[in-house]
C-alpha cells in the first residue's frame, strides 16, 4: 500500500534579486516569470495528480496570505491548508509547523517539501522522481533530491553522493552537503560527477521530521511547537502564537537536520538524482537563461524595440522600451522602477534593495500595482495633500466598512456599478456617476455585479497612508489586524 502523500509549499520568501518585478508585498513566487501562470501555481499543478496525494500544506507570510488563497483558487487547487508566519524563520520552522499540523490528528504522511518559487520543466520526470523518493520516505529516511548539473554553477550549494542504494531505487546515499564553492571547485565537481546541485526539495515522514529537528535543535522544535499549540484557526489560515514564534531561531532545512544527519552511523539521508529541468529562477540572468531567444539570444518581454541588441534581457511591464547596441545586460521596466545591469552582475541587485530598505523608502516594498483580497488599487498620482487611485473591485466583493480621520474621499465610477454605503445611507454608482466621502464618514464600497468595478478616487487630506483606516466590518478578518491594508 502506498503512502498517505501531503505537499508542503513553502512560499515565504521576498526574491530581492528579482527587483524591481519581485516586491515584498508581491514577491517572485506569485509572479508570471514564464508564463500566465505564477511559479507558486506552478509548483501546485507539479503534484495535482500524483497518486495518493492529499490537499496541500502551504506555509506562507501572514502578507501574502489573499494572494496564497486566490492563486490556489485560481489553480483549481483542492483547499489547501494555509498556515500563516507572522514573521520569517526560514525552512526548518515552516516545516515543523507543517508537521505539526498534519501529525495532529494522529496522521504521519510523506511530506513532499518544497519552494514556491522554482521552475521545473519535465513535471512527470518530477513526479517519477519523487514517487522513488516517496518509497524510501516511508521507510524512515531524510531524502532529498540532487539535480543533474549542466555547468559549473558557484550561485548553488552541492550534494555528495555516496554509495548507491540497494533494492532497484534509483538514489544514493548522502555522503555529505557542500557549501557554494569558487568557480575552480565547481569545474572539479562537475568533472567529478559525483556531486549534484542541492534543490531544496526534500521528503520524509512528518514524525520523522519533528524527531530529527528535536534530536538537532530541540530549541526550534519546542518553540515551534508551543507556538503552534497556542495558534487558533483563523477562516482559511491558521496562525501559530505570534509571540512565541518570533522567539524560534531561525534555520534552514539543510543546517538545522540534513547535514547532521549525514554524520549519523545509520545512514537516514538519501539523494533521488532529479534531471527534469530544474532552475531555481534566483536572479535575472536565470530568467533570461530559461526563456525562449530570438536570433539574436535576447528574451524580450513586453512592448520593446531593439536594435544591435544580443544576449539581453529586456522586460517591458508598463511602457515601450528602445534598446540600441547592447550586449549582456539585463533592463527590467515597472512603472515607478527601471533596473539597468550587466548580465554577470544580477547578484547585487540584492543590494540596491538594501540600500532602498535602509533608507525608508518604498519601491522594494509595493508596485504602483497593490493586490488586496477584494481586488486591486494602482496609485496614478500623488503630490502635496493629493493621491489619485484607479481601483479595480472583482465581482461580488466588498472593501472593510471604514472611516479615516485625515482624508477625504472622492469617487468617480468609470466601469460597472458601485453599491455605496455612507453614514447609513445606501445608494447606487452607474458609470459616470460620482460620491464625496467626507473626513471621519463611515463609508463602504460593494461590487455586487458579475463584472469588475473600475472607479478613479481621489484622496485629499494632510495625511494619505494606507494605516489610516479605521475598520467596523470586513470579509475578510482584516478587522482583527493592526491595518495597513485598503
Amino acid at each position: 500500500m502506498s503512502p498517505e502523500l501531503r505537499a508542503v509549499i513553502l512560499a515565504g520568501g521576498s526574491g530581492t534579486r528579482l527587483w524591481p518585478l519581485s516586491r515584498e508585498y508581491h514577491p517572485k513566487q506569485f509572479m508570471g516569470l514564464m508564463g500566465d501562470r505564477s511559479l507558486f501555481q506552478e509548483t501546485l499543478a507539479r503534484v495535482q495528480g500524483m497518486p495518493d496525494m492529499g490537499a496541500p500544506v502551504i506555509v506562507a507570510s501572514d502578507t501574502h496570505r489573499f494572494l496564497v488563497v486566490d492563486q490556489a483558487r485560481d489553480a483549481n487547487t483542492a483547499t489547501p491548508t494555509v498556515i500563516l508566519e507572522p514573521e520569517g524563520r526560514n525552512t526548518a520552522p515552516a516545516l515543523a509547523l507543517a508537521a505539526l499540523s498534519l501529525t495532529g490528528d494522529g496522521g504521519d504522511p510523506v511530506m513532499l517539501a518544497m519552494p514556491a518559487d522554482h521552475l521545473i520543466r519535465d513535471a512527470a520526470a518530477f513526479r517519477r522522481a519523487a514517487a522513488a523518493g516517496a518509497r524510501l520516505a516511508e521507510k524512515g529516511l531524510l531524502v532529498t533530491f540532487g539535480v543533474v548539473p549542466k555547468s559549473p554553477e558557484t550561485g548553488y550549494g552541492y550534494i555528495l553522493k555516496g554509495k548507491k542504494l540497494s533494492g532497484g531505487c534509483p538514489g544514493f546515499a548522502v555522503e555529505s552537503f557542500v557549501e557554494k564553492p569558487d568557480a575552480a571547485t565547481a569545474r572539479g565537481y562537475l568533472k567529478s560527477g559525483r556531486y549534484f546541485w542541492n534543490s531544496g526539495i526534500f521528503m520524509m515522514r512528518a514524525s520523522v521530521w519533528l524527531e530529527q529537528l528535536a534530536r538537532h535543535r530541540p530549541d526550534i522544535e519546542k518553540a515551534c511547537r508551543r507556538a503552534f499549540e497556542a495558534g487558533q484557526a483563523d477562516d482559511h489560515f491558521f496562525r501559530p502564537n505570534a509571540e512565541i514564534f518570533r522567539s524560534c531561531p531561525s534555520d534552514s532545512i539543510d543546517y538545522a537536520v540534513m547535514e547532521k544527519a549525514t554524520s549519523d552511523a545509520n545512514g537516514l539521508c538519501a539523494v533521488i538524482p532529479l534531471d527534469a529541468g530544474w532552475s531555481d529562477v534566483g536572479a535575472w540572468s536565470a530568467v533570461w537563461e530559461e526563456g525562449e531567444h530570438d536570433a539574436g539570444g535576447n528574451l524580450v518581454q513586453g512592448d520593446a524595440y531593439l536594435q544591435g541588441v544580443t544576449d539581453s534581457l529586456i522586460v517591458a511591464r508598463s511602457r515601450l522600451v528602445g534598446a540600441v547596441g547592447l550586449k549582456d545586460i539585463i533592463v527590467v521596466e515597472t512603472a515607478d522602477a527601471i533596473l539597468v545591469a550587466a548580465r554577470e552582475r544580477v547578484q547585487e541587485v540584492r543590494e540596491i534593495v538594501k540600500r532602498l530598505r535602509d533608507e525608508g523608502r518604498q519601491e522594494h516594498i509595493v508596485q504602483r500595482r497593490v493586490h488586496r483580497p477584494w481586488g486591486w488599487y494602482e496609485v496614478l498620482d500623488r503630490g502635496e495633500g493629493f493621491q489619485v487611485k484607479r481601483i479595480t473591485v472583482n465581482p461580488r466583493q466588498a472593501l472593510s466598512l471604514q472611516r479615516h480621520r485625515r482624508r477625504a474621499e472622492h469617487w468617480v465610477v468609470v466601469r460597472g456599478e458601485a453599491r455605496v454605503h455612507k453614514d447609513g445611507e445606501t445608494f447606487v454608482l452607474k458609470q459616470n456617476q460620482s460620491a464625496y466621502v467626507p473626513q471621519g464618514t463611515r463609508h463602504r464600497l460593494s461590487n455586487d455585479g458579475d463584472e469588475p468595478l473600475e472607479i478613479i478616487e481621489v484622496q485629499s487630506g494632510d495625511y494619505l497612508g494606507e494605516d489610516d483606516i479605521e475598520r467596523f466590518e470586513d470579509d475578510y478578518n482584516r478587522h482583527l489586524e493592526p491595518t495597513t491594508e485598503g
